[in-house]
């Protein structure tokens, strides 16, 4: 076995990457979005970072997996009391992250660094990757402007029609060294695009400069998982954002997005319909359970996501033969 590189973000994204992280381990790298971090009352917040993290670490929140498990809000209520913001509204356990990383980068710490500190202090082996250590950040186009996407989640929620996307600082980012190796690594087996938001969790990832060409490049099989079932988003803004960028809210409207990047696409059984309509898009289909509400679901997906890709790989080898 291989090792396996996974982009993922949200809580759908880091469900599947702790599938794939039970079947490998320390061979698994994670490139996360960053594009949504942001500052508050001075400090780093990096929610797709922290959410990986403590999915990974097995101390997620089961009802909020952004946030540690059994979360307070001690601090959050004094901060109200004293006039400080009402939102958002900040967990006790989770400022630690953010106190930490703060305090790393000011001490010009890479957020890389700083990361894979918080992975072996949690016990986590596989690489948890920020997309790169230059700042990136998401805006959303709405009809009253762009907004950060953290302004735009946090105090629009996510009301506004997005009429577009801009990511302030990509085309100048930096791929890390650690994303580069394991981009690089002589076994990788497979590239994932875990079932997150395309548009502002992966696509910011795939817009960091040199990252599309580097993917394509590497001639292993790339293979994204639907954030879409049965025609909805199961967690976040996908389904709402899609229809309001003019795209079809399906798991062939998600497939769409990968376009020229992908190999394969794996859909729910939900939408096996659609097989056939996604597979005219130029790439391979595999069916499965793709709702992963049990950690053996998303061992599950995980396997089935890494057979399937194996399987292309199988295919494409006979094809050179």
């Amino acid at each position: 076995m291989g090792s396996v590189v996974a982009l993922a973000g949200q809580v759908g994204g880091a469900k599947l990457a702790d599938g794939l992280y039970r079947l490998r381990g320390k061979d698994l790298s994670v490139i996360v979005n960053t594009g949504d971090d942001y500052q508050h009352l001075g400090l780093a917040f990096s929610p797709d970072l922290d959410t990986v993290l403590y999915v990974l670490a097995g101390i997620a929140n089961p009802a909020a997996a952004w946030e540690p498990e059994h979360e307070t809000r001690a601090a959050h209520a004094m901060l109200k009391k004293l006039g400080g913001p009402d939102r958002p509204a900040l967990g006790d356990r989770s400022l630690a992250t953010a106190l930490l990383r703060t305090q790393g980068l000011a001490h010009e710490h890479r957020l890389t660094e700083v990361t894979l500190d918080f992975c072996r202090a949690l016990g986590v082996q596989a690489r948890i990757l920020p997309m790169s250590d230059d700042p990136v950040r998401t805006h959303v186009l709405t009809d009253g402007g762009a907004v950060s996407f953290h302004e735009y989640f946090t105090e629009l929620g996510c009301e506004p029609p997005a009429r577009g996307l801009q990511f302030a600082g990509a085309a100048d980012a930096r791929i890390s060294d650690e994303v580069l190796e394991a981009l690089h690594a002589d076994d990788l087996e497979a590239v994932v695009i875990c079932p997150s938001n395309p548009f502002h969790v992966i696509r910011p990832i795939l817009e960091v400069a040199g990252m599309r060409e580097l993917l394509r490049s590497r001639g292993v099989p790339v293979v994204a998982v639907t954030p879409i079932v049965g025609g909805k988003a199961l967690k976040g803004s996908a389904g709402k954002m899609m229809s309001e960028l003019g795209r079809e809210p399906s798991a062939r409207g998600a497939a769409s997005e990968y376009l020229r990047l992908i190999d394969g696409f794996v859909i729910d059984r939900q939408d096996f319909a659609l097989a056939d309509s996604v597979r005219s898009l130029g790439m391979e289909v595999a069916v499965s359970q793709t709702v992963m509400r049990s950690p053996d679901e998303r061992v599950a997906l995980a396997r089935a996501t890494l057979d399937f890709a194996r399987s292309i790989r199988e295919k494409k080898a006979a094809e050179v033969e």
